[in-house]
């Protein structure tokens, strides 16, 4: 069987307005103990586009102050897994963070965005009934090649109507 792998604890505080999911940690982000570590995901310059800021350019701590400061969170549905690679579609015998809960903490929060399919199908199980609005965005993810980086971050802008 493959590795079990254990996902990083969240980014999020009072201030969190718009929660962040992706799925579990890529192999890079692992090795470098970050968020969206590999070069080839475009998740940085997605947010980037929706901060109007120059987030993939900035030191990794200073992302997320930034990031932080402007409401946002991040964290990942699966807190463990195993999983051979960094596919998503490799995930087995997955154990979800426990995103209600976490959420229901979070007392300015008025959506999570699900960073890809995966990240969609297992964290709105966690989040039935919650009062929140839930986006789906396209993943950052270099293996989700099948849409243009414009429609990417066309769909990732509207983001900006949770941080008004």
């Amino acid at each position: 069987m493959s590795p079990r792998k254990t996902a990083f604890g969240a980014h999020a505080g009072a201030r969190t307005r718009l929660l962040i999911c992706g799925s579990l940690p890529g192999e890079r982000s692992l090795a470098e103990q970050r968020y969206y570590a590999h070069p080839g995901n475009r998740f940085w310059h997605l947010l980037g586009a929706v901060l109007e800021s120059d987030l993939a350019g900035m030191d990794y701590a200073l992302r997320i102050e930034r990031v932080m400061a402007a409401g946002i969170g991040l964290w990942d549905v699966v807190k463990s897994a195993h999983r051979a690679g960094s596919l998503d579609a490799a995930i087995r015998d997955h154990e979800p963070n426990l995103l209600g809960e976490f959420a229901a903490n979070l007392p300015n929060l008025r959506a999570i965005a699900f960073n890809g399919g995966t990240a969609s199908r297992i964290g709105r199980r966690q989040v039935s009934g919650a009062h929140l609005a839930l986006v789906d965005l396209p993943s950052s993810s270099a293996a989700y090649a099948a849409m243009p980086f414009a429609e990417k971050r066309a769909r990732w802008l509207a983001l900006r109507d949770f941080l008004a």
